[in-house]
């Protein structure tokens, strides 16, 4: 039987802390990152691909975990509003609170509205996400960077 949070539109995806850093834009130069960005945000209408949003707009790396295997896998790119993406990484969002940086609640407010849901799923939902990255952050993790990886070795041939 699915419960609430499985159903849920906006979701927290935390990156394994034995695998932060490890993606496509800090192995890439600026030039082609900003291609792939650039690209991202026109394949969403320049708009958030959650919530509709317009104005500024971050592009969000998805991956796929094989937890058996432990492998990271690089599925594509999504463009993201700074509400939705700092749901996506929402101990980061805990951290800019913590600095003053950020409005946390209002990080909360918006995966409520989003999801259309009250604060009791919104905790559950995280707590969730926090068991998931404890467990996943006891493995070092092998980063498959499926039919982006060609962009890498074109790069440095061209550096």
């Amino acid at each position: 039987m699915k419960s609430k949070t499985d159903e849920l539109k906006l979701t927290i995806e935390l990156v394994p802390s034995t695998s932060w850093y490890n993606n496509l834009r800090k192995v890439l130069p600026q030039s082609e990152w900003d291609k792939i960005r650039k690209k991202t945000y026109a394949n969403y209408g320049y708009r958030c691909a959650i919530c509709g949003a317009e104005g500024r707009l971050n592009c969000h790396e998805m991956w796929e975990y094989d937890d058996k295997n432990h492998i990271q896998k690089l599925k594509g790119f999504i463009a993201l509003c700074d509400m939705c993406h700092h749901v996506k990484h929402i101990g980061l969002a805990g951290i800019l609170s913590a600095e003053g940086k950020l409005d946390y609640e209002e990080v909360v407010k918006h995966f409520m509205k989003v999801n259309n849901c009250d604060y009791k799923i919104f905790k559950k939902h995280r707590e969730r996400a926090f068991d998931e990255w404890r467990n996943r952050s006891q493995h070092e993790w092998r980063v498959d960077l499926g039919k982006y990886e060609h962009m890498i070795k074109s790069a440095s041939k061209k550096g």
